[in-house]
C-alpha cells in the first residue's frame, strides 16, 4: 500500500536513479499521474510535460473503459464492447472527450519539451485496462524518442507484457499476478486531484 500519489512517486523515483544525469523527458498523465510525475522529474533532474489522454467509459458503467482517445485524435478500443454501443453515442462522446483534453490543456499549459532523441519516460499512478498508457505511448511515440520507459506504481502482470511489446522497459513497484480490481485499492489516500491542485503540483517542479 501507498500513503498517497506523493509517496508513490518517490518510491517509484528511486527505482529510475540509473536514469539521473541523461538525456530524459518525463511525462506524466493528468490528473493523477501528476504528483507521481512531480517527484520523478525532481529525482531524476529531468524536464516535466504532460501527455493529456481521457478514457472512454462504457455508456452503462463509465468507470468501465471501453477505449481511450489521445490529445491528437488517435482512439484505441475494445473492438468487441465498442461493437455493442451506439455509434452515434461513441460519435459525440469522442467529441466532448476531445474538447475536454482541450479544455485542460489551455488550463494546464505546458506542451513544450520535446522528446526527439530522448529517453521518454511515462508516469501514471496505476494502470488497469491500459487503454490511456497505451494511447499516451501512441502520443509520445510520434516526437521520435530514442527509447521510451513506462513507470508505474503497480500493474497487473498480464498488462505489464502486453506494454513491454510497445516499449523498451516497463518499470514498477508491484507488478502483481492477483490485481486487486482498482488502482485506488493499492493507495491509503487516492482522492480525484482538482485542476487547482494540479496546478499547484507542477508548480513544485
Amino acid at each position: 500500500m501507498f500513503k498517497n500519489r506523493q509517496d508513490a512517486g518517490v518510491q517509484l523515483a528511486k527505482k529510475l536513479e540509473h536514469y539521473q544525469n541523461q538525456d530524459v523527458v518525463v511525462f506524466t498523465l493528468p490528473r493523477g499521474g501528476v504528483p507521481l510525475g512531480v517527484e520523478v522529474a525532481k529525482h531524476l533532474h529531468a524536464p516535466l510535460d504532460l501527455i493529456i489522454t481521457r478514457k472512454i467509459g462504457h455508456p452503462l458503467n463509465p468507470e468501465y473503459a471501453i477505449g481511450a482517445i489521445s490529445e491528437h485524435g488517435r482512439t484505441l478500443y475494445n473492438e468487441l464492447e465498442i461493437a455493442k454501443v451506439d455509434p452515434t453515442w461513441l460519435n459525440n462522446e469522442e467529441a466532448r472527450l476531445m474538447n475536454e483534453i482541450k479544455r485542460r490543456r489551455y488550463k494546464y499549459g505546458t506542451n513544450l519539451v520535446s522528446a526527439n532523441g530522448k529517453t521518454a519516460i511515462i508516469v501514471d499512478d496505476g494502470i488497469a485496462t491500459g487503454f490511456t498508457m497505451r494511447a499516451a505511448i501512441n502520443d509520445v511515440k510520434k516526437d521520435n524518442p530514442s527509447h521510451i520507459v513506462v513507470a508505474i506504481p503497480v500493474v497487473p502482470e498480464r498488462m505489464a507484457q502486453q506494454l513491454e511489446t510497445l516499449v523498451d522497459a516497463v518499470i514498477s513497484i508491484e507488478r502483481t499476478r492477483a490485481y486487486r480490481g482498482s488502482v485506488g485499492s493499492y493507495y491509503h489516500e487516492f482522492e480525484q486531484l482538482t485542476d487547482s491542485e494540479l496546478l499547484e503540483q507542477l508548480a513544485l517542479k
